[in-house]
């Protein structure tokens, strides 16, 4: 079976080919600059890499030709569009409708529409997505999977804010969390990992990248997620906050003069880590920086590592305990020394790592940087959320 994975956007597209009798990725290529001068498609095979520079207007244009590459006669991987049996798409937000992946059907598509005001930086694109896919491969079966759907399982004294109850029923205003796919993918790889039974198992993911997130994971689902209503909760990030007081917000409107749409896109673009330090988003420049004796650079890697330290501390207590400690995505894979920051002075909780272990060069591979005292495992795992959606997309289509 052969599935091929869609991220559509706002102004790029995604793709991944999957054979799903071996779980291996025939193809891979990504659109960019949908709608903008300059559009450019980049196809990677075995085959080598083909770049195509052609205005795309719209995700129509770009999703043909991303199909145009996969039967090229040079530079393809299929003979025809017969051989792709499913379209699987990345989708933000299922406004609570849905709590697992669903094939897509227009009414599926009516809700997502509703649902778009609640991720209004990514919905729009993600139904793009869909839409250009219906057009241009309208006898192929789609799915859609949810990020918020493993987060589903989260009961209500997780996900409830301590709001009006009305504007919860009437607003659907809500934790929802994110990453959801990810989250999914790692857990799951911790557990095969632990060789336990999936119900017996207390483990709390730490995806760290650009957007960050860690997640509570007793029994195989999500008891609770740091991000909320939108990406923008949780710990602090690149660009992001994190949690802060609301009333912050009318604060500095006052001082800045800024309207309510200002303030979150001040919250979302200006902040985080990048808004500390004054040096970057990049935690590859904020190390070096860092390093460098910059105290700013040194103070956000601080508040970073602080923060998701508090999230592992009261997950803990919410799980009754923990047996896998799991760091993923950009930072989490990648960035030893925030890995080696959150899990210090950790001993009451059975956590310490290898130090040694720790400070590996990233291989894709698991890796296992427990220190011998821990009573906890620390695990790094590369995530794979395009792999989730290809085998969320399969099950579908044979259940």
């Amino acid at each position: 079976m052969k599935i091929l994975v869609v991220n559509a956007g706002s102004s790029s597209l995604k793709y991944q080919l999957f054979d799903m009798d071996t779980e291996s990725v025939i193809v891979k290529g990504g659109v960019e600059r949908i709608g903008i001068r300059g559009s450019v498609l980049k196809h990677k095979s075995a085959k080598g890499e083909k770049v195509i520079e052609q205005d795309m207007p719209n995700h129509k244009i770009a999703m043909q030709l991303v199909l145009k590459a996969l039967v090229d006669p040079e530079y393809g991987t299929i003979k025809s569009m017969s051989e792709i049996d499913a379209v699987g798409h990345r989708v933000l937000h299922s406004g609570g409708d849905f709590d697992r992946s669903v094939l897509f059907s227009e009414g599926v598509l009516q809700i997502c529409k509703k649902n778009a005001e609640l991720g209004p930086l990514h919905m729009p694109a993600n139904i793009l997505g869909m839409e250009a896919c219906r057009e241009v491969m309208p006898d192929t079966p789609m799915a859609l999977v949810f990020d918020t759907a493993f987060h589903a399982t989260m009961p209500p004294c997780a996900y409830m804010y301590a709001i009006d109850y009305d504007d919860y029923k009437n607003y659907k205003v809500r934790k929802y969390g994110f990453h959801g796919t990810s989250h999914k993918y790692v857990s799951q790889e911790a557990i095969r990992y632990l060789g336990k039974k999936a119900e017996d198992t207390k483990i709390i993911t730490c995806h760290l990248g650009g957007g960050s997130s860690i997640s509570a994971v007793k029994g195989g689902k999500c008891v609770d997620t740091s991000m909320g209503f939108t990406p923008l909760a949780g710990v602090p990030m690149g660009t992001r906050s994190g949690d802060i007081d609301p009333a912050v917000l009318e604060y500095l409107a006052a001082k800045k003069n800024l309207t309510i749409l200002d303030c979150i896109e001040y919250l979302n673009k200006k902040c985080g880590v990048a808004g500390i330090s004054g040096v970057s988003s990049d935690f590859r420049d904020l190390t070096k920086a860092a390093d460098d004796g910059n105290e700013r650079a040194k103070l956000a890697l601080d508040v970073f590592a602080y923060g998701v330290k508090k999230y592992i501390g009261s997950y803990i207590a919410a799980m009754n305990g923990l047996d896998c400690l799991v760091f993923t995505a950009g930072i989490g894979e990648n960035t030893w020394q925030v890995r080696k920051a959150v899990c210090e002075n950790m001993d009451f909780f059975g956590i310490s790592i290898d130090e040694k272990a720790n400070e590996y060069k990233n291989d894709g591979m698991i890796h296992d940087i427990t220190g011998k005292d821990s009573k906890v495992k620390i695990l790094v795992i590369p995530t794979n959320e395009e792999l989730v959606i290809a085998r969320e997309t399969k099950n579908l289509l044979e259940h």
